[in-house]
This record gives C-alpha cells, structure tokens and sequence, in this order.
C-alpha cells in the first residue's frame, strides 16, 4: 500500500478540514484513482459527504497511489490534520504521504518554507573575517529554506468495515434555493439562538432542550430564518434570492413539471402552502455554517418537515467539487 503526492492547494485543503472538523472528531477519507472523498457521520448532528477532483488539492502528476482494491481508506482525526495543514498555508511546496512508524500509520506532511536572514550564514551571523572585506555582502539579506515536518497517526480501515457506509437518499425537494451571505446568515442564526435560550432560562427552569430554529423557503426566492418560545418569536427575511434552475437535459419535460419544486412554484409568494419548512439544531446550524470560509455557493433543498439538504461548490472546479450537507429536521 502506497500514497504520495504534492500539494497544489494548501489554503483550499485547510479550510475544507477546518470546516470538516467543527462537525466531527474523525472523518473517512477514501483515496481512488482520480477523486478523494471525505466523509463526516457523527452519532447525531449533520453528515458530511465530500467529493473533489484530485487536481483540485494535489498536483495530479505526482499523485502516486497503490492498493490491491486500487482504494485506499483511512479513518483520520480531521483536528490534528488542519492543524499540520495550517503549518503549510505559506509553504512553498507541500508533500504528504503514508508512512509508518512502528507499527502505526501516518499522513506524514513534509513542508519546505523560505524565510530570510539578516546576516550572510545560516543563523544570521556575520563572519569577522568577511566583514572586514565585503561589508555589503554580509549585511545583506538572505534566503533560508526550512523544513517542517508534521504527523499525523490514522487508522487504515479494510474495505470490508466501511462497504456498508452509503450516502443517504433523500426524495426530490420541495424547494431548492442559493443561500444568503453564510457569514451574515450565521451571524442572525447565532444571535436568535441566544436570544431565545436566554428568554427559555430565564421564564422557566433551564431546559437541555435548546429551542429550535426553523428555516423554511419558497420557489419564488424568499428565506426565512424564527425562531420561537413561550414568550419570544423573531423572524428574519430575505428576498430576491435565487431558486437555480434544474438541468433540463436530465429531466423530460414532463418529469420537470411532476417535480415537488415545479408544484411549490404554482402557489402565489404570499401562499403559506408554497412554503417549505425545517426545524433544525442551533448550535449544529451554526457549525455547518462555517463552510462558508470555503465557498460562497451554497444550493440549500428543502424536504418539508424530513430534511435540508446542502451542496456547497468549491470556486473554480464546478460541480466537480462538492460537499453535501445532510440535515434531519426535528418534530414540531
């Protein structure tokens, strides 16, 4: 078993850990021949499906990879992974690769980064004898190449033990929708999460149920964001949004005008019946919202009152890169 490969992207790997990792400890991270794929299943909370082209993070001429199945599956702390990655956002090259040591498994980081030095050697120092001689070359800068290596200890998993892990089926949405501004959208989230929690605790006795958000939608580009307790009910509202059109050439016509999402489009704007709604976690909604230091697209579908499905594109690979978000709503 064998895997090496170059860098090409350190910035856009970091942050697609660091978002992966405010959701789960570990993550599944499948190596194939020409995609990579992450995978986040928690207890509870929301799953992570994470699929990228392999040039979108490595450089595809030096992705080296063997397997007798031709995959290779590593269960990975996604924490100390981001934190070796951040070690390499200003690097000048970045090789990562499996290795042992003892009988323990690592994704092994070796960084080169170039730093520069006041003096003419290595440490800085100028040299006497040279000094007397070439003043300006012992006081002029000079670059200096460093070396930092990072490890990180993963579990190898056989094929067998993750054969029965499958991405969920969901049926075709009620409505699908591009999000607002992630940042000002989790700023609002947060904000009636507290506001609401405060108002619980201090009218009643302090329950380990946090109210829940509901997020409900339209196809004619309305969001809505409330919340509600006993003695609180805020709501935000955006409009103008965009409800992005489904590729004709998958579907006939016939089979476009049967989908929930063409049925939701026939009732007015101001048409409760046109709504789609969810009830999610705070707290968790806050966590998935941190995606959005990794791409500003974020598609969000709406499966009233079962789930809310979101696809985040990564910027310039398409649809090629894509993280599905899987979201349970909670009962009313």
């Amino acid at each position: 078993m064998r895997f090496r490969t170059q860098l090409c992207n350190v910035t856009t790997f970091s942050k697609l850990i660091g978002s992966l990792s405010s959701l789960g400890k570990v993550c599944w991270m499948r190596l194939e021949d020409g995609i990579i794929r992450f995978t986040i299943i928690p207890d509870q909370g929301t799953q992570v499906w994470a699929q990228l082209p392999v040039d979108a993070i490595f450089e595809e001429s030096t992705y080296i990879l063997e397997a007798n199945s031709g995959v290779i599956n590593l269960e990975v702390p996604v924490g100390a992974l981001h934190r070796a990655l951040r070690s390499a956002v200003a690097a000048t090259s970045t090789q990562l690769r499996l290795t042992k040591k003892g009988n323990v498994p690592l994704l092994a980081l070796t960084i080169h980064a170039s730093s520069w030095t006041t003096g003419s050697n290595a440490l800085g120092i100028a040299d006497a004898d040279q000094a007397a001689t070439d003043h300006a070359t012992v006081s002029g800068p000079r670059e200096r190449e460093t070396v930092i290596a990072q490890e990180v200890p993963v579990k190898v998993l056989h094929e067998l033990s993750v054969e029965g892990l499958h991405e969920p089926r969901c049926r075709d949405p009620d409505v699908h929708i591009i999000l607002p501004s992630l940042f000002q959208l989790k700023s609002i989230s947060e904000r009636f999460t507290k506001l609401a929690t405060d108002s619980k605790g201090a009218g009643t006795a302090l329950s380990s149920v946090a109210p829940k958000l509901e997020l409900s939608a339209n196809m004619h580009g309305s969001l809505k964001l409330a919340i509600a307790t006993d003695s609180l009910r805020i709501s935000s509202v955006w409009t103008d949004l965009v409800n992005p059109a489904l590729d004709p050439a998958q579907l006939s016509q016939t089979e476009l005008e049967q989908l929930p999402s063409e049925r939701m489009r026939a009732f007015r704007d101001d048409d409760e019946a046109g709504w789609a709604k969810v009830r999610i976690d705070g707290k968790d909604w806050g966590r998935v919202l941190s995606v959005g230091r990794l791409s500003p697209k974020v598609v969000a579908c709406f499966i009233h009152e079962t789930a809310l499905v979101l696809y985040v594109y990564l910027p310039g690979n398409g649809d090629d890169s894509c993280l599905t978000y899987y979201i349970n709503s909670y009962a009313a």
